[in-house]
């Protein structure tokens, strides 16, 4: 491991090459994030040495496999603070625990006339399960919006969230916006409405330490890919008396207890939810991303980006062609940047910016309703990880005057 958060870049090889003839500028991070040389051998030395299915088998490489996806099972309780290992469930990701939420809690849960409150800033895998919910069940979808600032506007929030209210589900920080919003303070409101809360972690878990039973939340989901390990494993937290009441979301091996001609038991969670072959080289590689971040520690994780936006941002807001989306102080600021340019359309700055090596996301990074609350179809985004540097930074900076010349035809 490097020997220090600042040259952490040299754990990951992708980041050690040239794009367009330029030194690559990773910026996507809140689409994925890279995986450090420790992830990658993990997820090698599981195919090449304790490849088997787990729980199932009594011989030695099913038994390694057991114990190693169990492990990561409990690094992920710790890392999250969670009070028991058996209120992790293993996912595909964020988007697949959400869906579990809302096809189990809300199907059990929400009728005809309740309400479920969410924000304007969601990513469609935040809004479109509870959008449907709502729709098959006959009740109201309510959005919090926003401040002029960018923020969440708490006091319509305390408008919006009411006796009627059964689920409050919102991102702990926004994948646009940058914004981290005040989860523990939502769900202080929920609860006292007699709601549950769901939070969307994908952007927080990352970047921030978390302690879900500090935030009070009742479920919490999020994805590993954006914590540097691979793609198709995620983690859903819930508290277990609630899971323990809920159905299970999909049938068939390693969820049962007991199978008979006419009737079914189901297994104690975390398995009731875990049905067939999980990814457990996946979970196991998760266990291993954890290690990583664990012994650099979340604080200084924070500390990083945070110096990096507080660079890099008050720079951006002084280019008076571009328009920075989200709170303008860095300190109310993650490490994701949406901006547009003057005149020109995100995916023809994005191109642009990866002709200089710069690799960031243009769209409406599945977050439609948020693009129209914000008067655009689309936006540029950078977003930061502990591996980025201020090089990176003045990259992108570099790279955005650069292409402004371009397009002006040599002038700025």
């Amino acid at each position: 491991m490097a020997n220090s958060i600042n040259d952490s870049y040299q754990d990951f090889p992708i980041l050690d090459q040239k794009v367009n003839g330029e030194r690559l500028a990773y910026l996507d991070n809140a689409a994925t994030a890279q995986k450090p040389q420790q992830v990658i051998d993990s997820l090698v030395h599981f195919y090449e040495h304790d490849n088997a299915n787990v729980h199932r088998g009594v011989h030695t490489l099913a038994e390694r496999a057991t114990e190693q996806y169990e492990a990561a099972r409990t690094k992920v309780q710790h890392f999250i603070n969670a009070k028991n290992h058996n209120e992790i469930i293993f996912t595909k990701g964020c988007t697949d625990g959400l869906n579990l939420v809302a096809a189990t809690y809300g199907e059990q849960n929400i009728h005809e006339g309740d309400e479920i409150v969410i924000t304007i800033m969601e990513h469609h895998s935040n809004l479109i399960p509870w959008q449907q919910l709502a729709i098959k069940k006959h009740a109201t979808l309510k959005y919090i919006e926003l401040t002029p600032e960018g923020t969440l506007d708490m006091e319509d929030a305390k408008r919006k969230i009411t006796d009627r209210t059964k689920i409050v589900s919102v991102a702990h920080a926004s994948n646009v916006l940058g914004t981290v919003n005040p989860l523990k303070e939502l769900a202080k409101i929920a609860h006292e409405h007699g709601a549950v809360i769901v939070g969307d972690g994908a952007q927080s878990v990352p970047h921030m330490p978390v302690d879900v039973q500090d935030l009070d939340v009742d479920f919490y989901a999020f994805s590993g890919h954006k914590m540097m390990s691979p793609t198709g494993i995620g983690v859903l937290y819930g508290k277990a008396d609630l899971l323990r009441a809920m159905p299970p979301y999909q049938y068939g091996g390693e969820m049962i207890n007991t199978v008979h001609r006419d009737e079914t038991t189901f297994a104690d969670i975390p398995f009731k939810f875990e049905a067939g072959t999980q990814n457990i080289a996946g979970a196991i590689a998760l266990g291993t991303a954890v290690d990583y971040l664990e012994e650099i520690g979340m604080e200084n994780v924070e500390k990083k980006e945070q110096e990096i936006v507080d660079y890099v941002l008050p720079k951006l807001e002084a280019l008076p062609y571009i328009t920075v989306y989200g709170p303008q102080d860095p300190a109310q600021h993650t490490g994701v940047i949406a901006f547009n340019m003057d005149n020109l359309h995100p995916h023809d700055v994005a191109t642009a910016l990866d002709a200089e090596g710069v690799a960031v996301r243009a769209g409406h990074h599945c977050a439609q309703p948020l693009m129209e609350a914000l008067g655009v179809s689309a936006t540029t985004r950078a977003s930061f990880y502990f591996y980025n540097s201020k090089k990176d930074a003045d990259q992108l900076i570099n790279a955005i005057k650069a292409t402004k010349e371009f397009f002006n035809g040599g002038t700025i």
